[in-house]
């Protein structure tokens, strides 16, 4: 099976890490949500893991037959626990090329959300260039991945629309600044004790237009196929080798603001999960449309690849640009 090669890895202990480095928040309201999450004097447990990964090579084959199962939900991240001792669960990161870069400004889209829930990872940012480290998930041109294991959660932050607790526009992307704090302090409910989650971090190419070229599908099924295996090598790194499910949960990576197409990119990342070897793939729809888009995806994968003789990594991108599946429009978040 394809491996990954590693760029740098440093373990950081959760305590020394938030004393040492404090995010730098620039909105109120991002200091109201880090306050209620992590206020001084918190205790912060355990050690989390920092790795970034190198461009890998595709597999010339796809697998004939694959382990991989398949999995839709309609909803957002739920970030549940599981047994580690059988099974390691990644989440992705919707991540800009700097990695983190912009939590402690007024947006509040998949990336910066994530580090609002998970507030070690703003300490994360600040620290990893006094250490050496590049805070970069693309460089010269190539994905290079980041992975952060077993840091902790310690707040669940509601966007969803609600009148009745004052978010008839949600607080999703630029709703959030625009939210009374009042209001985004009651979104705020915290994880007592904190959980821990898997994450990986990896920036979507953006703004394109017309259909997908090859040259663009390629790079996205490099770089998903390098993040998701590099979950795999992690998860057996840090299990010492045991043997264990290895799932990632994504959703519509790379839809949002810089967008792309929700069925090429859910192609692609299934496609991804496979070569990579992973057990479980689960896809988080969030409601009715996006499930329809995720079947559809689905479908068209099953009728243009699956069907077909050849296992050809190559050819199974071809038949993907020969859906001439266009580029969406960006939202705005």
């Amino acid at each position: 099976m394809a491996s990954c090669d590693l760029i740098s890895r440093q373990a950081f202990p959760s305590a020394e890490l938030v004393r040492a480095h404090p995010p730098k928040l620039k909105h109120p309201h991002k200091k109201a949500v880090f306050a209620l999450a992590a206020p001084e004097g918190a205790e912060h447990r355990g050690t989390l893991e920092f790795s970034r990964w190198c461009a890998a090579k595709l597999p010339e084959l796809l697998p004939v037959e694959t382990r991989t199962r398949i999995e839709a939900r309609e909803t957002s991240f739920e970030y549940a626990q599981v047994d580690e001792a059988i099974c390691r669960a990644w989440h992705l990161n919707f991540a800009d090329m700097n990695l983190f870069g912009f939590y402690g400004g007024a947006l509040f889209a998949q990336d910066e959300m994530q580090v609002a829930e998970h507030p070690a990872l703003a300490s994360l940012r600040e620290a990893l260039p006094k250490f050496g480290h590049k805070p970069l998930t693309v460089e010269d041109n190539q994905p290079t991945p980041v992975l952060v294991a077993d840091v902790e959660r310690r707040c669940k932050v509601a966007t969803e629309r609600n009148v009745e607790e004052g978010r008839p526009a949600g607080l999703y992307g630029n709703a959030f600044a625009a939210a009374p704090i009042e209001v985004v302090k009651k979104a705020v409910k915290l994880i007592e004790p904190p959980t821990r989650s898997n994450l990986i971090a990896m920036e979507a190419p953006s703004y394109g237009r017309g259909a997908y070229t090859a040259v663009q599908l390629e790079y996205v099924l490099r770089t998903a196929f390098t993040g998701f295996a590099a979950a795999r090598q992690e998860s057996a790194r840090l299990n010492r080798g045991s043997a264990m499910e290895v799932v990632v949960h994504t959703g519509f990576w790379g839809c949002g603001a810089f967008g792309g197409n929700r069925i090429v990119m859910t192609i692609l990342q299934i496609l991804a999960a496979r070569l990579a070897g992973l057990d479980r793939i689960v896809v988080h729809t969030l409601d009715a449309q996006g499930s329809a888009s995720f079947e559809r995806a689905r479908e068209l994968l099953e009728g243009t690849i699956d069907k077909q003789d050849s296992c050809e990594t190559a050819r199974a991108l071809s038949r993907v640009e020969a859906l001439r599946l266009e580029w969406g429009v960006s939202d705005g978040n």
